[in-house]
């Protein structure tokens, strides 16, 4: 009938020798016609996959009206089948459109790796972490560089006020800063509670509850306040800053950036490093109160340790050098976040998975160099006496 559609058709022309017994099928012709789309697939998937055993094979294509990839991916397969078991198949008949088709699938099929042994014993282990050491080192001196670029670009904005973007800049200030200020009180607030409470425990077998008040002011102000700030601030920030220049990065964004001249560094980079840089400190300083707070109404519960005493016991025994060291800290901790957050941002390539698994990596990573430039802060800092 006219403009009916025709269906898959296969019609096979066979070569039988005879080799000690039965028949062996030498060659076969296949002559496929009709539509070979996907949604006739099935029709003719087992007739062409009965035919696969043969020695010699020729798929004639001369009839076939339309192909998608579905149905040139049948034809290539079948052709790989036989020619992996020794085997020739040839493709004939096919109009200039479906050869150029057949050769687009033919180079874009994925090819199976080898199946080789997992490596095991002492030398793959060792070559297994001198990989990932390698790696690791190789992350880092490109961090370090994103850093003197960020660095590079504030001279630029030093020097040229107007470039910076003040807007941004307050809007991330407001986010990282103002909104983390319930969460960090919170935690700070907790931590000067269970600091107290394990104290009293211990010191009230010696009888010097009295000296709970240096126990909580020297850790917090000097050690507790500031870091776990910081690492509620790179769980909460650091993961937002990657997770949003990621997404930036996948849908191009920052490509069209580039191609207008701007500089993703200066528009997306400098602002959120710079509100952090201004904003930990405060954290810090809220926490340090907070936890302070806390120390104090749990020892007024439990030792009896009244308001009063407490502030004169601060006073009297708690050198300010103690809260400085903290706030020293602040700064280093701000930049290693954000430096972290955006580097692993900027290196989200076209797909959720990567943008899900580097946001996860910012966590991370961001967490453990900050315990690190905090051990490293104590040693400078015992070492000078301070």
């Amino acid at each position: 009938m006219a403009g009916q559609a025709r269906h898959p058709d296969v019609r096979q022309n066979a070569g039988f020798s005879l080799a000690d017994g039965p028949e062996t099928i030498a060659f076969m012709i296949v002559h496929l016609s009709g539509r070979l789309v996907v949604a006739r697939l099935e029709a003719i998937r087992a007739q062409v996959a009965a035919a696969a055993p043969v020695a010699d094979l020729t798929l004639d294509l001369s009839g076939v009206d339309a192909m998608d990839t579905a149905g040139a991916w049948l034809v290539i397969d079948a052709q790989s089948r036989i020619q992996q078991r020794g085997g020739s198949c040839q493709i004939v008949g096919a109009s200039p459109l479906h050869r150029e088709l057949l050769d687009v699938v033919r180079r874009n099929i994925p090819q199976s790796a080898p199946a080789g042994t997992p490596p095991s014993g002492l030398l793959d282990w060792l070559e297994k972490i001198g990989r990932k050491t390698w790696s690791g080192i190789r992350s880092l001196v490109e961090m370090l560089g994103f850093l003197g670029l960020v660095v590079a670009r504030l001279g630029g904005v030093l020097r040229h006020p107007g470039r910076l973007r003040l807007t941004s800049l307050v809007h991330h200030m407001q986010e990282i800063g103002f909104n983390a200020i319930p969460i960090v009180s919170l935690m700070a607030f907790l931590i000067g509670v269970v600091m107290a409470f394990q104290g009293a425990v211990q010191l009230r077998q010696f009888g010097a509850e009295v000296f709970v008040v240096d126990l909580i002011a020297i850790s917090v102000l000097r050690e507790l306040g500031i870091l776990l700030t910081a690492i509620i601030v790179a769980g909460r920030s650091g993961a937002a800053f990657t997770a949003s220049i990621g997404s930036m990065k996948m849908r191009e964004e920052i490509d069209a950036m580039q191609t207008l001249g701007l500089d993703p560094i200066e528009v997306l980079v400098l602002p959120r490093v710079l509100a952090l840089v201004l904003v930990l400190p405060l954290l810090g300083f809220v926490a340090d109160v907070m936890g302070l707070l806390g120390g104090a109404m749990m020892s007024w519960i439990e030792l009896g340790v009244s308001p009063g005493m407490f502030r004169t016991r601060l006073y009297e025994s708690v050198d300010v050098w103690h809260y400085i060291v903290g706030l020293i800290k602040a700064p280093v901790f701000a930049v290693i976040i954000g430096i972290v957050g955006c580097y692993e941002g900027m290196k989200v390539g076209g797909d959720a998975e990567s943008l899900g698994r580097l946001t996860s990596t910012s966590v991370v990573l961001s967490i453990f160099l900050v315990i690190v430039a905090d051990a490293l802060f104590s040693i400078f800092f015992a070492v000078v006496g301070v």
